[in-house]
């Protein structure tokens, strides 16, 4: 390496270096996963960017095997590592199955593949190392765009870090592999790449952490409720209608449910409205856990939650879907009284579910529907009910014939036969 190559990577391995220690702060100062993780990354791309520039062997580091060994597997498994971090930060297994299961893949394969590597003749383990990350790279800025297109606010500028990682590791692999005409200018442009990326990325992943935060304080005290710390009001109407159109505009299935508690009025006797507020509180988390936070969900009014699934895969989905929220919903809970003392209480709800597709009317008629069917899901053993598709009758979502086709004209919930069960 000459003199001039020496500082081009001395100075981006400075520049990554910079922001992992930083990252490494925050997490000591405020310790939690997602720091964790973004602190995990970007010592990473340290170490990745370390064996690709060549300055471990100039400093003699490593033996001349040994690091290009560490060559041929640092792409493969730092692309398999970020591809399982993204899933997580995209909270993909709530926002769509086609995401969640690529990335999962993609984490799992791309770093057998750089072992497999191994397999092919000496002089051309690294070429396959470097096209194998490039591939899952470009799998990953895939995604990312997509999770755009459904609605991400930051997805779209992670997009554009991802974009410039795609150079830097072209250009890293051809720099290690010493290829003729990779020039300082050249190196110079890949080492950019890496340090302008890394940085890019890191603030994203940062910016992530106090999103929430930040629209909480945004938000109205008239749109957004004190208690369960959900939105309600005009700015629930706005994320709701938002995510409708995401939708449609990805031509996907997806549900409302209408969460409604029945017994208030029993649970304010018992432990007060310390008591209620804590339920409510708890209520919230509990469906939120169960949807996950990429689907907008909100208080309705006093005694009704309201959730959009933006996605689901398949419509025998919505039976486990609804199984799950109502099952976790009616599980005791431990609240305060006004004594001070805590007291266990037994939620009373019942949970709607009307399925979306891109023939759907207005989303006010369908929040009523949901509504009402969350208000017949009280008499049902599940607690939880729907339209058959079939019949267009009021059923447990347990009934429900599912797995055949809507039908022509569904009938509104206000207007559909009630199910013959037994309440």
């Amino acid at each position: 390496m000459t003199a001039v190559e020496i500082m081009i990577w001395s100075l981006a391995l400075g520049a990554i270096a910079v922001v992992a220690l930083v990252r490494l702060v925050d997490l000591v100062a405020r310790p939690s996963v997602s720091r964790a993780q973004s602190t995990e990354f970007h010592f990473t791309v340290l170490v990745f960017v370390a064996l690709l520039s060549g300055l471990p062997d100039l400093l003699e580091l490593l033996q001349s095997e040994v690091l290009e060994a560490a060559q041929v597997l640092a792409g493969p498994i730092c692309v398999g590592l970020s591809a399982y971090w993204i899933g997580s930060w995209l909270n993909a297994r709530h926002r769509e199955l086609l995401m969640a299961r690529t990335l999962r893949i993609a984490a799992m394969l791309t770093p057998l593949g750089g072992l497999a590597c191994f397999a092919l003749p000496y002089g051309q383990q690294l070429a396959a190392a470097g096209a194998l990350s490039l591939l899952g790279a470009s799998l990953t800025l895939w995604l990312i765009w997509r999770a755009s297109l459904l609605g991400d606010p930051l997805a779209a500028v992670m997009a554009f870090g991802c974009l410039l990682t795609l150079p830097a590791i072209a250009g890293m692999y051809a720099t290690a592999m010493q290829l003729p005409g990779i020039t300082p200018g050249w190196q110079a442009v890949f080492a950019t790449c890496a340090a302008l990326s890394n940085a890019i990325i890191g603030i994203v992943l940062w910016s992530r952490d106090g999103h929430d935060g930040r629209a909480r304080q945004e938000d109205s005290s008239s749109d957004f409720d004190p208690v369960t710390q959900l939105h309600t009001g005009v700015t629930l109407g706005q994320r709701l209608v938002k995510a409708q159109l995401r939708r449609r505009r990805m031509k996907h299935d997806g549900a409302v449910l209408a969460v409604m508690v029945f017994n208030v009025d029993r649970v304010s006797a018992q432990v007060g409205a310390r008591g209620v507020n804590e339920m409510f509180i708890g209520l919230a988390g509990r469906i939120k856990r169960q949807v996950g936070v990429v689907n907008p969900v909100g208080r309705y009014y006093d005694r009704c939650f309201v959730c959009l699934v933006e996605t689901i895969d398949a419509p025998v989905w919505l039976r486990t879907l609804g199984l799950r929220v109502a099952c976790s919903l009616r599980r005791p809970m431990q609240v305060g009284s006004g004594h001070g003392d805590r007291m266990e209480i037994h939620p009373d709800i019942g949970v709607g579910i009307v399925h979306l597709t891109s023939s759907d009317s207005h989303l006010d008629d369908v929040l009523y529907d949901a509504e009402r069917l969350a208000e017949a899901a009280r008499r049902m053993p599940s607690r939880t009910a729907m339209l058959d598709p079939v019949t267009g009758g009021i059923v447990p979502v347990e009934q429900a014939q599912l797995g055949v086709r809507r039908a022509p004209q569904p009938v509104r919930a206000s207007e559909a036969p009630r199910s013959s069960s037994p309440p």
